[in-house]
């Protein structure tokens, strides 16, 4: 456990974004430890097909640490930056900086000559993650902005109609506030950070999946990346498919598709326009079943899809019958 020094007073800086950089480490992080349950299997062997077109790219981001440096993820500066924005923020990156973060993510081992010079290094990163980005994030990116959207305004709505803490306590089931701190449930890990007088930026950020990114002591700013709700629905359809609604029902079928982030009883509910009791006897059919585990977050018992649920819903997707096409149409 990791608690993250962050009081009453702090709310007053505290700001959401969406960051196309993030997305972008975020994504590497996938393709690096495997992504998750299986849902972007496809995505993952199509990107992974093109990495050697960027070379740069991978010796920064596939280091033999597993670290991503801080410059590659300066804090957004508005609410919706464009990734030429964030491009250009990261390319003014002092060198001093760029060098020593790379250096730390290949100690003890030899530098790529590509990397060895921050002045170049930025030079050739700059285009390459443009066109990685062409590649990976472009075709989901309308997904990832809608998810992020989504995100931001259900957290500004609980925050409206309830409470500061309990718009915290809705992020993520990793994630909790005591009031005075941000409480970070990494396994194994425990430690005390604190925002040294700079503002949290929160990043909803689809590819983050079940982990959270925590950038504490970057000169640059704190940022911490977790996944909307609702984004296991960027690989899957919007509506349950009709091999998954004729195994479990349409409404189980629902709840089962929604739940690939965190959600509370109410919030399916709410989501899926159910009776309470009647999302809380799917949501508990679901978990007896081992397709749902829950994880309690404060006063709140919040349900996600398990791997075995991930699984379910992406086979029944593949399964889906083709429709014919009309006589006569190629």
């Amino acid at each position: 456990m990791i608690a993250w020094e962050f009081g009453s007073a702090d709310l007053a800086g505290l700001r959401f974004a969406h960051s196309p950089l993030a997305e972008v480490v975020a994504s590497a992080f996938v393709l690096r430890n495997g992504g998750h349950g299986g849902l972007q299997a496809s995505w993952r062997s199509r990107v992974l097909a093109s990495l050697p077109r960027w070379p740069t790219f991978r010796a920064v981001l596939f280091g033999p640490h597993g670290h991503s440096p801080d410059f590659l993820t300066p804090p957004p500066r508005t609410a919706r930056p464009t990734l030429a924005e964030e491009l250009a923020a990261m390319a003014a990156s002092p060198l001093d900086e760029v060098a020593a973060q790379v250096s730390a993510a290949w100690a003890g081992h030899d530098q790529p000559p590509e990397i060895r010079d921050p002045r170049t290094l930025l030079a050739l990163l700059v285009p390459e993650i443009r066109a990685y980005f062409e590649v990976a994030i472009v075709p989901l990116w309308p997904r990832l902005r809608a998810a992020a959207d989504a995100e931001i305004a259900g957290a500004a709505r609980t925050m409206a109609d309830h409470s500061a803490r309990a718009m915290m306590a809705r992020l993520h089931p990793k994630l909790d506030w005591t009031g005075s701190a941000l409480l970070l449930r990494y396994p194994g890990k425990q430690g005390q950070w604190t925002l040294d007088g700079h503002h949290l930026t929160l990043l909803p950020t689809g590819f983050a999946g079940a982990e959270v990114f925590a950038m504490p002591d970057s000169p640059a700013g704190r940022t911490l990346w977790y996944a909307p709700g609702g984004h296991g629905n960027i690989w899957l359809p919007t509506a349950p498919n009709a091999p998954l609604a004729a195994l479990l029902g349409p409404s189980r079928a629902a709840v089962l598709a929604l739940v690939s982030a965190p959600y509370s009883t109410g919030e399916v509910a709410h989501q899926l326009g159910l009776a309470a009791g009647t999302a809380s006897y799917h949501l508990t059919t679901l978990r007896d079943t081992g397709l749902v585990t829950a994880v309690r977050a404060g006063r709140r018992l919040l349900y996600q899809r398990t791997a075995l649920g991930d699984q379910l819903v992406q086979d029944s997707r593949l399964t889906t019958p083709a429709r014919r096409s009309p006589a006569g149409s190629a």
